[in-house]
């Protein structure tokens, strides 16, 4: 405990530095406008934002995307709870308390509750971090290519089976995101892969084109003249933000039991951001005993949905950081980005960058404390927002993803990947395939080639090393378990389906 507070008061050195302070700070202000936005989620604006960060220190430009990520699931909670909106999937659950908290005259104090359970459980998030980090630090020398192939392969399993929709379509979108990170120059041979002939490929498909194509045009594409613009005439006064006593005691033990449910989800890598907010309320629906109530405007109901959300974005960070596996697609891109920045994710990233992680650690705190300051006092302009029109919201940002695409390699080459891809992405949508495994597939996929390479040049070329190792072992149980289930679970949906409609026949 006594090494972990240590580090942490390196890590307040580290965050509050002007230049870390500010980057923080300018993240988490961001993140609150684009959660409030509908259309612009988090994933399209740390991709639009990622090529400024190439010339960055690595720990500014981290705690800005950070900052981003989870000042975006604070936002979110606005137009949830005051308009019935659900700016993101993940506040979908808030609503169903939100709103008629604010039909009944107490939004405020609705907003209020979801603001202090977010910071109670970024909090426990947070403290669990630091109490993990000493025991993976200490798990880090165990680990060699063989361990860390089988965890990279568990990261791909779990984000491609568990993504939403069909566990097929997600396997076939991750080998996909694999198979574009063999675009470029082979590393070990030396020999160029699927460069058709142009020297702009040999340096492989531009992470940040891939992502702004598939997360922002793809998207655009997709919502473009199915947004409808809404009017927000709300007026949010400071004493309507203070609960009553028994609306305050109402939503503890669901915040304890939503922040439980949050911590023990973001673990788990490729659960996503969506499933820990529905867990929450089921639980809810079960151990409260103001259970009746759920539905029509009980505090607790949105204490644990707020709960569970920023729990989970808190923990998430602890199998990016540490194990190299993105729990979602957001992560993923935060990974991708420490990449660019030389860093390579894994199990010895908090011996050899202890700066980085100490001071994103130390940067939770701050950008909560900086979140609860905004979000209380300017409720009313975070609503205001809303009233943007849409048709301004597209223009700038397709202006700033062309501006972002060329300023990673000032080539417009860059601009035609983000189109291609763009289009590929929207046809990958309107087919019903989801976006997530691609970028998943695309990052760790190298990373799974080499290890795998280098596994097998230790092992003389025994592919039994992957199973004789106890380690890899169990993580290779672990992938086949989730691919064997996830596809028995779609039959069986798949089944149950038709003889519902051959019932109704």
């Amino acid at each position: 405990m006594e090494t972990a507070l240590h580090d942490l008061l390196l890590g307040f050195s580290i965050a509050l530095q002007p230049q870390h302070l500010m980057w923080t700070t300018i993240g988490v202000v961001a993140g609150n406008i684009i959660g409030v936005l509908p259309g612009i989620g988090a994933l399209a604006a740390i991709s639009i934002l990622l090529p400024i960060t190439f010339t960055m220190h690595p720990v500014s430009a981290i705690v800005m995307l950070s900052g981003l990520f989870y000042g975006s699931i604070y936002g979110g909670a606005i137009g949830a709870i005051l308009l019935n909106l659900p700016v993101h999937p993940a506040h979908a659950v808030t609503c169903l308390d939100g709103y008629p908290l604010t039909q009944k005259g107490r939004g405020g104090a609705a907003l209020f509750v979801a603001m202090t359970s977010a910071v109670f459980s970024s909090t426990v998030g947070i403290v669990i971090m630091m109490l993990f980090s000493p025991i993976l630090v200490a798990a880090a020398f165990k680990f060699g290519p063989v361990e860390v192939f089988s965890i990279m392969l568990l990261g791909l399993v779990a984000g491609s089976t568990m993504s939403k929709g069909s566990p097929i379509k997600g396997i076939a979108m991750t080998l996909f995101g694999m198979f574009l990170g063999t675009f470029g120059i082979d590393v070990t041979s030396g020999l160029p892969r699927f460069t058709f002939g142009l020297l702009d490929m040999q340096e492989g498909v531009n992470l940040v084109a891939l992502a702004l194509g598939l997360f922002c045009v793809a998207e655009f594409l997709k919502n473009v003249n199915h947004l409808a613009v809404v009017k927000a005439h709300l007026k949010i006064r400071l004493k309507d933000l203070i609960p009553t006593y028994q609306e305050a005691k109402e939503a503890i033990l669901p915040m304890i039991r939503g922040t439980a449910v949050g911590t023990a989800f973001g673990a788990l890598p490729g659960t996503g951001p969506m499933i820990t907010p529905f867990v929450a309320y089921a639980l809810e629906s079960k151990l409260s005993k103001h259970r009746a109530r759920l539905g029509t405007g009980f505090m607790g109901g949105v204490a644990a949905a707020e709960a569970a959300a920023h729990s989970k974005t808190q923990i998430d960070f602890i199998p990016t950081m540490a194990l190299g596996i993105p729990g979602d697609p957001v992560m993923a891109l935060l990974l991708g980005a420490l990449l660019i920045q030389g860093i390579q994710p894994g199990p010895r990233l908090i011996t050899t960058h202890q700066d980085l992680f100490w001071g994103l650690v130390a940067s939770f705190w701050i950008g909560n404390f900086i979140l609860m300051i905004l979000n209380i006092p300017l409720v009313g302009f975070w609503v205001k927002l809303l009233n943007v029109p849409y048709r301004y919201l597209y223009s700038s940002a397709l202006f700033f993803i062309a501006v972002g695409a060329f300023s990673t390699d000032n080539n417009t080459f860059q601009v035609g990947e983000v189109l291609v891809f763009g289009i590929i992405g929207y046809v990958f949508i309107y087919c019903g395939f989801s976006m997530a495994p691609v970028l998943l597939g695309f990052i760790l996929g190298p990373m799974v080639e080499d290890n795998f390479r280098r596994a097998l040049l230790i092992s003389d070329g025994n592919l039994t090393v992957f199973v004789t190792h106890p380690i890899s072992a169990v993580f290779c149980g672990i992938s086949l378990l989730l691919v064997v289930s996830q596809l028995t679970l779609f039959v069986v949906r798949k089944r149950r389906a038709r003889v519902g409609v051959q019932q109704l026949q």
